[in-house]
């Protein structure tokens, strides 16, 4: 058995998970999440946690049971207690700001760059250069998280840019008088 897959996912009071028709729905306090799956999954609620089982032992099968069983679990804790991801903005002069669903962004360049939060997202940002990006969706935090990243990676020698709250960067020594 799949190491992962044969965890049963713990199911809060206050979520509803239903299965039909090849697609999981799952319904909670803060939304509601739904992911088509491959018929070789089956799934066994036993009220306060569902059990996920496969119909063979192909390899490919096996495969989806592990990932079946995550996407589950992302989902109920999801729409019970939420995902979150923190960026720093590190620099002299970078500063973001939130205005409705759009983030205005100085990050050293010419321009000031717009960027449109995506539905089922939230954005706050906070004192020190943090933002905190937050939603039900872990795939969808993930995402958006990187992208906004990704328009000012941390550069290595004064460590300016974007990055994630757990990230560390490494700097280097830089250029160092000759004679």
């Amino acid at each position: 058995m799949s190491h992962i897959g044969k965890i049963p996912v713990k199911v809060p009071a206050g979520v509803k998970v239903s299965f039909k028709d090849d697609i999981m729905v799952v319904e909670g306090p803060k939304g509601k999440l739904s992911q088509k799956y491959h018929p070789v999954i089956t799934f066994e609620n036993k009220g306060d946690e569902i059990v996920v089982h496969r119909v063979n032992e192909e390899k490919q099968t096996r495969a989806f049971h592990g990932l079946y069983r995550s996407l589950l679990n992302n989902m109920v804790t999801g729409v019970s207690v939420g995902f979150s991801k923190a960026l720093i903005v590190t620099g002299v002069g970078y500063k973001v700001e939130a205005r409705n669903n759009i983030l205005a962004m100085n990050l050293g360049y010419s321009n000031t760059i717009y960027v449109y939060v995506p539905d089922g997202l939230s954005v706050a940002v906070e004192q020190g250069g943090k933002l905190v990006i937050s939603g039900v969706d872990k795939q969808a935090v993930g995402k958006f998280a990187a992208e906004i990243r990704k328009l000012r990676v941390p550069e290595p020698y004064k460590g300016k840019g974007i990055r994630y709250e757990t990230e560390r960067i490494k700097l280097k020594a830089g250029k160092s008088g000759v004679k």
